[in-house]
Parts: C-alpha cells; sequence; structure tokens
C-alpha cells in the first residue's frame, strides 16, 4: 500500500506514532503476522505463492516490516466513535469492518492475533462483535481501553434502539418505500463487507491444503446448518483436526506474536467467570421462588442474563429466544415485537441492542420507570459476554504460548475463516429475499465489492453510498 494510501483513513483521527507495539514479534513479526493483507486478489496470489512451498512450508521472510504504531486514548476514541454509526449488516459484516480498518488500514493488530480473538469470542456465550470490539481495545490499553472501544461501539444502536422503545417506533410499523429501500442497499454493502474480508482472510490465512479444506467444511456446514452450537463446534474441530496432523511438529514460534495487555490477571479473570456463573444460578432459583407482581424488575433481568449466557455468536440467533422469554409471557405484543425487529436491522451496532427496546416496552406496559427498564434489560443481554471476555482473556493469553495451542491455531482460524465464507452466502440469499428489488440490490452490493476491494474505498463511503442507491433504486422501480 502506497505511503498516500496509508494516510487516509476510514474514520479521520490524528495518526499515531511509529513505535514498539503492545502487539509485537520478539524479532520483528512477518508480512503476514503484522496484518498487512493484499488489497488486489493478484497482489494476494503473489503473496501466497511466495510464502508457502508445496506442503505449506514457509519460506524464509527477506525483509522485517515497520513496527506497527503505538496507540493512544485518543486514537481509540477517534477510531471508535463514528464506527458505531455505521457498523451495519450484523456481526460478521462487523467483523469484516474491524477487519478492514484495524488489521489492513492502520495495523494495529496482526490478521493472525485478530482471527484468534475472533476464535475466542465465537466459543464464548454472547454477542461475537462485541466482544471482540472490547478485546481490540483490551490488547492496546487494558481494562480501560476495552471499555472505551466496546462502549463507543455500542451506544448509537443503544440510543437509537432506546429512543425508540420509548415512542418514536411507530414510523417503523408499516416503513415506507423509500425507507425500505434504503434497508437494503445498507444491507447490501453489508454482504460486499463481509466478502471482502472472508476473500483476503481466506488467503491470509489458509496456507496449506489441509486449512483449505477446513475452512471449506466449516463454510458448507455452517452454511447448511445454521444452529447455534455449530460454530464453536466447528472451530474446536478445525484446531483438532491441525492438532492431530501436526503432532509431531514442534512450533518454534510460540512467542513470536506476544500480547502485552489482556486486561486483568487470571485470578480475576477466574474470579469473573464464577461471577458469572454464580448470577445465572442465583437468579434462576430466585425467579422460580417469586412472584413476578412484586418482583417484576428481578424476572425481567433473569430472562435477558439467562438468554445472554447460552447464545453462541449473537445475532439472529437471539431473536427466537427473545420472542419466547418476552411475548409468550405477555410483557410485549408481538406487534410490537415485530416492530422492533424491523428496527434494529436497520440500525448500526449489534443486534442485542434490541434490548434497549424491549426494555422501554416491557417498563412502559408494566408502569415500570423506563429508563430502568431499559437499563436492566439491556444490561443483562450484554453482561454475560462481557464479563466472560474479560475473564477468559487472560487464560487465553497463557494458553495460547503452549505447543498444543499452537499446533491447533492454524485450524481454529481456518474454521473460524469458513464460518464467514459460509455467513456470505447466507447473508447473500437472506438480502436477496427481503429485497424489495433484489436483482438491484445484488447490483449494489456487486458494486460497493469492487469499490472496498479494489479501489480503497473507505468503508463509511461505501455504507453511505449504499444507502443512496437504495433510495435511486426506489425512485427507479427497480427490480
Amino acid at each position: 500500500m502506497s505511503d498516500a494510501k496509508s494516510s487516509k483513513s476510514d474514520i479521520e483521527a490524528p495518526e499515531p506514532r511509529l513505535q514498539a507495539s503492545n502487539v509485537s514479534g520478539a524479532n520483528g513479526p512477518s508480512s503476514s503476522a503484522s496484518g498487512e493483507l493484499p488489497t488486489r486478489a493478484s497482489d494476494m496470489s503473489t503473496q501466497r505463492s511466495s510464502a508457502v512451498l508445496l506442503d505449506g512450508v514457509k519460506l524464509p521472510d527477506e525483509e522485517a516490516p515497520a513496527a506497527p504504531p503505538v496507540v493512544t486514548y485518543k486514537d481509540l476514541f477517534f477510531r471508535f466513535v463514528l464506527l458505531g454509526w455505521i457498523a451495519f449488516g450484523g456481526p460478521t459484516a462487523h467483523i469484516a469492518l474491524f477487519q478492514k480498518v484495524f488489521v489492513e488500514k492502520h495495523r494495529w493488530i496482526s490478521s493472525t492475533v485478530f482471527l484468534e480473538l475472533l476464535a475466542l469470542s465465537q466459543c464464548l456465550p454472547g454477542p461475537t462483535s462485541t466482544q471482540v470490539s472490547f478485546a481490540l481495545g483490551v490488547v492496546q490499553k487494558g481494562v480501560s481501553g476495552g471499555l472505551l472501544t466496546g462502549i463507543l461501539f455500542q451506544w448509537p444502536g443503544f440510543l437509537i434502539a432506546a429512543l425508540a422503545g420509548a415512542g418514536v417506533a411507530n414510523f417503523l410499523k408499516d416503513p415506507a418505500p423509500w425507507l425500505r429501500g434504503i434497508i437494503a442497499g445498507l444491507g447490501a454493502v453489508g454482504v460486499a463487507l463481509v466478502a471482502s474480508a472472508a476473500m483476503r482472510l481466506t488467503f491470509s490465512t489458509c496456507k496449506c491444503k489441509t486449512t483449505m479444506v477446513i475452512s471449506l467444511i466449516a463454510a458448507i456446514i455452517s452454511f447448511y446448518y445454521p444452529v447455534t452450537w455449530i460454530f464453536p463446534t466447528l472451530i474446536l474441530a478445525g484446531g483438532l483436526t491441525t492438532l492431530v496432523i501436526k503432532y509431531k511438529e514442534v512450533s518454534t514460534d510460540a512467542n513470536a506474536e506476544r500480547v502485552e495487555k489482556l486486561g486483568v490477571g487470571r485470578v480475576t479473570g477466574a474470579l469473573l467467570v464464577a461471577i458469572w456463573a454464580g448470577v445465572l444460578v442465583a437468579v434462576i432459583v430466585l425467579r422460580r421462588n417469586t412472584d413476578y407482581a412484586q418482583h417484576q424488575a428481578l424476572f425481567w433481568w433473569e430472562a435477558f442474563y439467562r438468554t445472554g449466557s447460552i447464545i453462541f455468536g449473537g445475532g439472529q440467533v437471539v431473536l427466537p429466544l427473545l420472542q419466547n422469554e418476552v411475548v409468550t409471557t405477555g410483557w410485549v405484543s408481538l406487534p410490537d415485537f415485530l416492530t422492533g425487529l424491523a428496527l434494529v436491522q436497520a440500525m448500526p451496532g449489534p443486534l442485542f441492542n434490541f434490548a434497549a427496546y424491549l426494555g422501554a416496552i416491557i417498563a412502559h406496559n408494566a408502569g415500570y420507570n423506563i429508563v430502568a427498564g431499559i437499563f436492566i434489560c439491556w444490561i443483562a443481554l450484554f453482561a454475560p459476554g462481557i464479563v466472560l471476555i474479560y475473564g477468559i482473556m487472560p487464560w487465553w493469553g497463557q494458553f495460547r504460548n503452549y505447543q498444543v495451542y499452537r499446533r491447533m491455531l492454524p485450524g481454529l482460524n481456518a474454521a473460524a475463516v469458513g464460518l464467514i465464507s459460509g455467513a456470505v452466502v447466507l447473508l447473500t440469499f437472506q438480502i436477496h429475499g427481503s429485497s424489495p428489488f433484489p436483482t438491484f440490490s445484488m447490483c449494489i452490493g456487486m458494486v460497493c465489492f469492487g469499490l472496498v476491494d479494489f479501489c480503497d474505498c473507505p468503508s463509511p463511503l461505501a455504507v453511505l453510498l449504499g444507502g443512496i442507491c437504495g433510495v435511486i433504486g426506489w425512485a427507479a422501480h427497480a427490480h
């Protein structure tokens, strides 16, 4: 990437100084480990052919790249303050956006460490993109950095959902045709971002036939059978595959990419995991021995906390569980639930922000303080995933240097990339089926893919163009 291109930013902010990094190599990371991914398909082919021999044996690096930048709190703020407003398309699109901005563009973190964090988040209950947003801040600035990046990523969607639940959701009960056009355009851009990330990550991660096959199998199975438990199962299976195949190999770069900041210590991390489990057991027991009329807030907290504790991957998989918790119990009417669902599909940020909308409706229907209802349900749904990522990261920092983990890592990463590839196909069918102009939506997606992948178009600009194209499709009565 030229210096001119490097100076451009998806989200404007002062460029950090180049010094020693929090994520660094013992003798300097390799070009693939630094997160510098190829920007053209031809570049990827060249890099791939020069990086490996016939059986995936790497050639020696010819030259060490410049050290990644030191990231300040100011950098974290300016990169994430706008990110939450343009993160459309669901968790997979969010991951693609993170990879585009922080791995490729600014090289804050290598693709290897990024994929490790992604695989770790997908193996934990909770919203994957939210957990990754916290983890990106943690590896740069510890606990406070994670809180800063995580909150900045969540708050735009939270604000919109909370306001909608407090009284403006009627606007979306029967969306105007032009608004449906914008939603369709934004959805197409989301798929394009996911496709771009999937292609780049595949070329940078799957460097031998074994990892290529693992990635392909993970993509096929996750597309054909997209249930919640299948995602961590496929990641674990990928890791076990390379563990068996590479059982005689000894990794000589176990400390090649140290992550200096992991948030809390291991003892505190274990305590956090114990607190999560203890609260889960306590609220379930209390709910079964308590009357709803006298302890409504406890029932709401238990329902959302339990849901957040058993959902893997986040996204649409949380919707049927939430519907069962709030509609079946009569806390929220089905029309209000579907209205909020239309809202969260169109708004940026994690789908878990739906909890803020539902909290406002539940509290209003119960004659409870609306602000309190919003925060009870929203915090309860997010808390398990956030507590677990903080609790597990210090232990991940320890076991990621073990030989067993290092042998599993290629399979873990390949399977994680395969899940993204499978999501591209699944999301494409979903966008095609829900769009008011299916063919035109596919064209929007292809154009935005080309702009982002071949022309280095900033992601925020691609999102804006997608919305504009959606309005054009509506005005032109496209099909």
